[in-house]
């Protein structure tokens, strides 16, 4: 019990973290008095930036959680970075591609020979921390992020001409075909 209150804790206040990141934006109020949607746009160049903080923030969630830290693997990159544009190109959500393909196969196509454990997607207009943050109040996407065997994490996102934005996460156990750590 006194882990699962440890792990709480660490989560609540990773969530109240993750609000203080972003840009500070003045709302806008409709003709009904209510807040406006306001529209996330994520700025050319800043894949770099978004990919190391989803990176930490999950490493964050997982060591509160007791496990351990995932690191970025560019071959479940590309895998997540396809399937964002997939769904974003078929305008729904879902783990099997237009094609077919399931988050293995994506996987597998990319070249990563580990044993791919779970993937989430999103399709929100906000930034990266708080789609982790919804990820994190959903038991399956949770499960994803947090599961003990991982070890590698692929992340991709899309944002359509909308600005609707597509994400994407991959969890591996990094394990080669032998199942020894690559």
């Amino acid at each position: 019990m006194d882990t699962r209150r440890h792990f709480l804790t660490t989560l609540a206040g990773f969530l109240a973290l993750s609000a203080c990141g972003g840009p500070v934006a003045q709302v806008a109020l409709g003709s009904d008095g209510q807040p406006l949607p306001l529209l996330y746009r994520i700025a050319p160049g800043a894949s770099s930036g978004i990919r190391a903080r989803m990176l930490d923030r999950v490493n964050v969630v997982r060591i509160a959680a007791g496990a351990v830290p995932l690191r970025a693997t560019p071959r479940l990159d590309t895998a997540a970075q396809a399937h964002a544009r997939d769904l974003s190109g078929q305008d729904r959500q879902g783990h099997t591609g237009s094609d077919g393909t399931t988050p293995v196969d994506r996987a597998s196509r990319a070249g990563y020979r580990g044993t791919v454990l779970g993937e989430t997607i999103a399709e929100t207009y906000e930034p990266e921390l708080a789609t982790l943050a919804a990820w994190m109040a959903q038991t399956d996407a949770q499960q994803v992020i947090t599961d003990p065997d991982g070890r590698d994490l692929g992340f991709g996102y899309f944002q359509n001409d909308s600005g609707k934005i597509w994400w994407v996460l991959v969890v591996g156990d990094g394990a080669g075909p032998s199942g020894t750590p690559r």
